[in-house]
């Protein structure tokens, strides 16, 4: 079997489309599927039109989540549901397209565990193409890893990645980093990528300013030694700064008036107290989100319950 994970948030209007068209697709693969459709609080009707969907066709099923969690929150608890061999994670949108599943099963029988596809030509508008670059760059560099910005969630995995997956139980989460550190034999395969014709993205520039800080700061505690090493650095700098005003002073005779010197430096340093501090808050912020244990989401119904009920 193959399983199709989907989180669904502002995309009502093409997940008929979405739904007919991924089942044209598995036609052409000699193997059973089910559409596991994640509606992560979608302001639209797209729970209704799940309910539809899965009446129409059981091999659909649907999780609705009590509120929104997110996107990579939402993938986690379709995973956490799948029944099949091979896992298909991507997004409701349809700019990543349904008749690519086929190439990614294929690349797969090759002998690899994950398959991702890779979007050369992003059809996305320019902020968000030039972010996500600068969002893997700073990444690469702050946890020392090589990550390949045309990747994005669009994959097939194996079932023994996805259950490694389910290991991981962090709250910031983003599904093709954790798929690519956990090592596994992977690949990429070039993949279409369409203009997106339904809805508009729910990543703005402040959500995904916010979505970086999160993951890094989970993925990597560099940022801190940063810090250490410029605290060092400007302290290193002051120690020499202050021989050289004695050196004036006692063999140059030199009398600095010192006021202006002195409150620039007061401001200069607490400034950078206070970024320090701010950056260790993130740390003890995010240990204090971990302790606390809560679920990663909570689902208010699904199709199954439904079932029951009838």
């Amino acid at each position: 079997m193959i399983s199709v994970v989907v989180p669904i948030y502002g995309c009502e209007a093409c997940l008929e489309e979405l739904y007919t068209r991924i089942k044209d697709t598995m036609s052409s693969i000699p193997m059973n599927f089910e559409l596991i459709l994640v509606n992560d609080a979608s302001p639209d009707d797209a729970w209704p039109t799940i309910q539809k969907l899965h009446h129409q066709d059981p091999r659909v099923k649907g999780l609705n989540l009590s509120r929104n969690f997110g996107q990579h929150h939402a993938i986690t608890a379709g995973l956490d549901h799948t029944n099949g061999d091979w896992v298909v994670v991507m997004d409701c949108d349809l700019q990543d397209q349904p008749e690519d599943i086929a190439k990614l099963y294929e690349k797969a029988q090759e002998g690899y565990d994950v398959v991702f596809g890779s979007r050369e030509e992003r059809q996305d508008h320019a902020l968000k193409r030039m972010s996500s670059k600068l969002f893997y760059k700073v990444y690469d560099y702050l946890t020392e890893r090589s990550s390949d910005h045309t990747i994005a969630n669009f994959s097939i995995s194996h079932k023994k990645v996805i259950k490694s997956f389910r290991q991981m139980r962090e709250q910031n989460r983003l599904f093709p980093l954790f798929i690519q550190w956990m090592g596994y034999k992977s690949t990429r395969i070039v993949v279409n990528h369409n203009k997106r014709e339904h809805g508009k993205s729910s990543y703005n520039l402040r959500k995904l300013i916010s979505l970086a800080t999160d993951v890094i700061i989970s993925q990597s505690n560099k940022p801190l030694r940063l810090s250490i090493q410029f605290g060092f650095f400007i302290s290193l700098i002051s120690f020499v700064y202050g021989l050289y005003l004695i050196f004036k002073y006692f063999v140059m005779e030199y009398h600095v008036a010192g006021w202006t010197s002195v409150m620039v430096s007061i401001y200069f340093i607490g400034g950078l107290v206070f970024f320090n501090f701010g950056v260790l808050g993130l740390y003890i912020g995010k240990v204090f989100n971990e302790t606390k244990g809560r679920p990663l989401y909570i689902i208010s119904e699904t199709t199954e319950d439904e079932e029951g009920m009838r």
